[in-house]
């Protein structure tokens, strides 16, 4: 019988490949297999792996948007920890999944120097970062691992999901910025980034945040 091994396996920029009616077992040697430098994301749920490779576009926006993100943090003088596409995985809930972007910021205090995840005793990222390019962001593992907010760039927009009652809904506002028009401003700065590059965009929001929470603060 011939044998498939995962480093064998090339997906092109931009696509995807599914395998369904894998073991957390099978999942967790393909984990190992794939090694943590690589380019691919896996989001795994109830036996099925998805396998993305992101595009270029893909990772700009992801990387302007979390900029973005940071500034606003920075601004509003509120702690976080970043960590990135760690994958974060429950054996019980059957769920793993590596994020674009994700940080800590409510329970940021307990991640300083974490080297190690273990969501049986670590509580899960407080905001996750997904760009739906290629494919889109499998929410019921997102659901499985109790992430409360996640927020996704498809079509140009800027959507905002809220963990209720285990169940992502959608929302105009933001559980960890309450107060502030984050739709409205990472859309049109993530816009405004993509004709006047990406420094004059940043300084550009660290100036509209500190208007808007002189405004409404």
């Amino acid at each position: 019988m011939f044998t498939l091994q995962l480093k064998q396996l090339d997906v092109p920029p931009g696509h995807r490949v599914l395998l369904h009616n894998l073991t957390w077992q099978e999942f967790e040697l393909i984990l190992e297999d794939l090694g943590e430098r690589r380019a691919t994301r896996l989001a795994y749920h109830q036996g099925t792996l998805e396998i993305v490779a992101p595009l270029p576009k893909h990772e700009q926006t992801k990387v302007v948007i979390s900029n973005l993100l940071v500034v606003l943090l920075d601004e509003l003088d509120l702690n976080w920890e970043p960590l990135g596409s760690t994958t974060f995985r429950r054996k019980e809930m059957a769920a793993g999944i590596e994020p674009d972007d994700c940080l800590y910021i409510k329970n940021h205090a307990l991640m300083i120097g974490k080297e190690r995840i273990d969501l049986n005793v670590d509580p899960p990222p407080d905001l996750a970062i997904e760009v739906d390019v290629a494919s889109k962001t499998q929410l019921s593992a997102y659901e499985a691992l109790g992430v409360p907010e996640i927020w996704r760039y498809e079509s140009h927009q800027l959507k905002i999901s809220l963990l209720q009652n285990g169940e992502y809904v959608e929302s105009q506002t933001s559980l960890t910025f309450p107060n502030f028009p984050v739709i409205e401003g990472i859309s049109r700065f993530l816009d405004f980034s993509r004709t006047a590059g990406t420094r004059p965009a940043l300084k550009a929001f660290r100036q509209w945040v500190k208007e808007q929470l002189c405004q409404f603060g």
